[in-house]
């Protein structure tokens, strides 16, 4: 939100309150507290009137410094509240005639005593941001709305990413951001998936702790520094030290939590009836078949919303009309080996049985004066479920359940997003913080049930909506683009800032959602989607099976899939590297050359897991320019080289993209190329490229860690399991040489 008239003045209607000097300072039990007043104290006179800003510094891990802002204490706490994690330790504190400084592992916040108001966040002896006058403050505009507003200062060419799934440019710069879930589709300034958090190319992050609407104002108020801001009387952010985006990244995922590890069959390709298209079990087993007959590997076969009845969604129920045998349908797919998804969302249409049944146990929100909440926008009279209840939680995942039982295996969570302020919820939370939670609470109870049932290897759903920590509920999907190449590389970008802002894995709707692709398009889509985190088929009015689009179009989904699954022993270990330290799978090009200044602004291209280029085609033609950091990389299929940094531009065929290894990497490919779920070290192919001489690598595939080193020309190669066959660039499969290990020497191809 913007207060401010130009420089010098403020909007119409509009006062501001700015702490301008320190009173007094409290340390205790590992953190400060600062009293501010909001004009000079020239004598006790000036002790008599307010405002006065109370900020308090803490620290909830190392490297990670937060500062609360209150104006009024009085203010009745409202959940909900974002569930962060807090690492044992104590932060130190210091005070002296010129500073109060709080210091967290190498970060440090400090609040100057005399002189202007200033607060700096240092790191390694140099200030990352910092708020200077007039920065903070207690804004109230024409109506009478109170903010709590921050200003933290942006240096010289430092860029700022994240804030979720946008799909405007990838650097926010410039840009205003509120964050407020909304179902706006990829054309937009709006977003499905806000998340309060900004990373930088400086060192630092910034991760405001506020589930509701966060204002954010990114170099486009005051050009020289971020500003958010929060209709609230206490407000608090957390300054994030890396100092590279990478570890960034591991701190704040540490912080608001770690994605889940997805099973590997949800790697492999889904297919979907689409959205609105016509199908029963007939049209299904004819897909299913087709993709069979044309050798096309297929892992899941997803449900979109008409397997139930329409003006039903939801009650969960087979449509008797098109699907009178469920179970037995369900059980004849499992035996091709595929896995089952099911559309669902936290709507309940009018018509649906469970409408009365949940209001009758109350489990329906309701509005102020108790009747349940309900519009006609997307289904007649629907209601939103009560996550906030925990019997309606349980209400909804009993309904999952039965499902599951079915032969389920996963559900897709559209929506979320269309969460009204109108209304009371169940455990008093506030209607304005709830509305972008509510996606947390509920695909939270969705994956917890299958987590349940399931098991904590086999639990996936593919999610529209998210907001902070929702990272721990894999998978996401960038909702409803269109069929265009521009809709193409606005989802990337979408895809690439949810990356940059904690989430580990992410997909898109393969040839755009609305619309029909054309021939050219659907392939170029197929490279790029083949070579993402998870792979769908998926459309609003059309089918999306390759034969319908042209034989060609059938070629290249074999080519790229057969290529996807065998590089899931790479593939997969990225993913664990996405659970383990928050880092994700499709990586804009900064998160691994932060130091290269052309990868700042690239958003038409991605590294895949730490070791592979890709650069997918945004047009009908054949040409496709990219730029390459330094070094001599490979062409993973054809084994051409390409030297770095500069930019590259190429001609492509539609069975081709940019798919370059990066120098001095070891990919490990699989033996398999039909599945996504295989032993991934048996018959393993270790690729080296480019080692320098003694380089040693470290490679695990499959639970497997290998170890590959160039030894005076010649590539050596250890396992540190015998139990395991494998092979190494040639293919050769070689015996064990003892002692817990198997090696082999070969002479190096470049």
């Amino acid at each position: 939100m913007k207060f401010t008239d130009g420089y010098w003045l403020l909007r119409e209607g509009v006062t501001a309150a700015h702490p301008v000097e320190v009173l007094d300072v409290t340390a205790r039990d590992g953190t400060l507290e600062i009293h501010a007043p909001t004009q000079p104290i020239r004598h006790r006179g000036d002790l008599l009137k307010g405002p006065v800003v109370t900020i308090a510094a803490h620290a909830p891990m190392p490297d990670v410094v937060g500062v609360t802002l209150t104006h009024f204490q009085g203010e009745q706490p409202r959940g909900p509240r974002f569930e962060l994690n807090r690492t044992e330790h104590t932060p130190l504190v210091s005070c002296d005639d010129e500073h109060a400084t709080l210091t967290s592992g190498a970060l440090s916040v400090r609040v100057a005593r005399g002189g202007p108001w200033r607060v700096d966040f240092l790191a390694e002896g140099r200030t990352l941001t910092g708020s200077g006058p007039k920065g903070m403050g207690i804004m109230r505009d024409a109506t009478g709305a109170h903010y709590l507003r921050e200003q933290l200062g942006l240096g010289v060419g430092t860029s700022v990413y994240g804030l979720g799934e946008r799909f405007g440019p990838l650097v926010k710069n410039g840009q205003v951001v509120d964050i407020w879930n909304a179902d706006g589709g990829t054309a937009t300034e709006q977003a499905y998936k806000n998340v309060p958090f900004y990373l930088t190319d400086a060192g630092y992050g910034v991760f405001v702790d506020h589930p509701g609407k966060v204002s954010f104002e990114v170099g486009s108020e005051t050009v020289s520094r971020v500003q958010f801001s929060a209709e609230t009387q206490q407000l608090t952010y957390y300054v994030v030290y890396g100092p590279s985006p990478k570890e960034i990244l591991r701190k704040y995922t540490a912080l608001t939590g770690r994605p889940a590890l997805p099973p590997a069959w949800s790697f492999g390709l889904w297919l979907s009836t689409s959205f609105t298209t016509s199908y029963d079990e007939e049209t299904v087993t004819s897909f299913i078949e087709g993709m069979r007959k044309r050798e096309l590997p297929l892992s899941v076969f997803h449900f979109d919303c008409f397997w139930m009845r329409e003006f039903h969604w939801c009650d969960f129920r087979w449509d008797p009309r098109v699907f009178p045998d469920p179970e037995g349908m369900l059980a004849r797919l499992k035996e091709r080996g595929l896995r089952i998804s099911v559309w669902i969302n936290p709507y309940i249409a009018q018509r649906s049985p469970l409408f009365a049944e949940g209001k009758a146990l109350g489990h329906l929100l309701r509005r102020p004066d108790g009747s349940v909440w309900q519009w006609d926008l997307w289904q007649p009279g629907m209601a939103l479920v009560d996550f906030t209840s925990p019997a309606a939680r349980e209400w909804y995942a009993g309904k999952l359940e039965a499902l599951l039982a079915q032969g389920v295996d996963c559900f897709k969570t559209d929506f979320g997003e269309r969460v009204p302020v109108d209304v009371a919820w169940s455990d008093g939370s506030d209607p304005e913080r709830m509305h972008n939670y509510y996606t947390h609470l509920y695909n939270r109870t969705v994956f917890e049930v299958l987590r349940k049932h399931r098991g904590d290897q086999e639990a996936v759903v593919f999610a529209r909506s998210a907001t902070a920590g929702s990272q721990r509920f894999p998978v996401h999907w960038g909702g409803d683009c269109e069929a265009t190449y521009e809709s193409m590389a606005e989802s990337l970008r979408g895809g690439l800032s949810l990356g940059l802002s904690g989430f580990g894995y992410w997909s898109h709707d393969i040839g755009g959602f609305e619309g029909t692709p054309s021939p050219a398009l659907f392939k170029r889509w197929l490279a790029f989607g083949m070579l993402s985190s998870h792979s769908r088929l998926h459309g609003s009015s059309s089918y999306r099976v390759p034969w319908l689009f042209d034989e060609e179009s059938v070629d290249v989904l074999r080519h790229f899939t057969r290529l996807k699954l065998s590089l899931m022993p790479y593939l997969y270990e990225a993913a664990r590297t996405a659970h383990t330290e928050g880092v994700p799978m499709m990586r804009a090009m900064v998160l691994d050359f932060p130091d290269d200044p052309g990868c700042a602004q690239l958003e038409r291209q991605y590294m895949l897991g730490p070791d592979l280029l890709v650069a997918p085609v945004f047009s009908d033609e054949d040409e496709v320019t990219y730029y390459v950091p330094e070094g001599t990389w490979t062409d993973f299929v054809t084994g051409r080289e390409v030297s770095g940094p500069g930019w590259v531009r190429e001609r492509h065929g539609f069975s081709s993209v940019p798919l370059l290894v990066r120098p001095g990497a070891v990919i490990p490919v699989g033996a398999v190329e039909d599945r996504p779920d295989y032993d991934h070290a048996d018959g393993v192919t270790l690729r080296a490229y480019r080692l320098g001489d003694g380089r040693r690598v470290a490679v695990r595939a499959g639970g497997v860690d290998f170890t590959v080193v160039r030894e005076g020309g010649a590539l050596r190669a250890t396992c540190a399991d015998p139990s395991k066959p494998w092979s190494l660039a040639t293919g050769t499969r070689v015996a064990h040489a003892g002692a817990g290990t198997a090696s082999l020497v070969l002479e190096l191809e470049h």
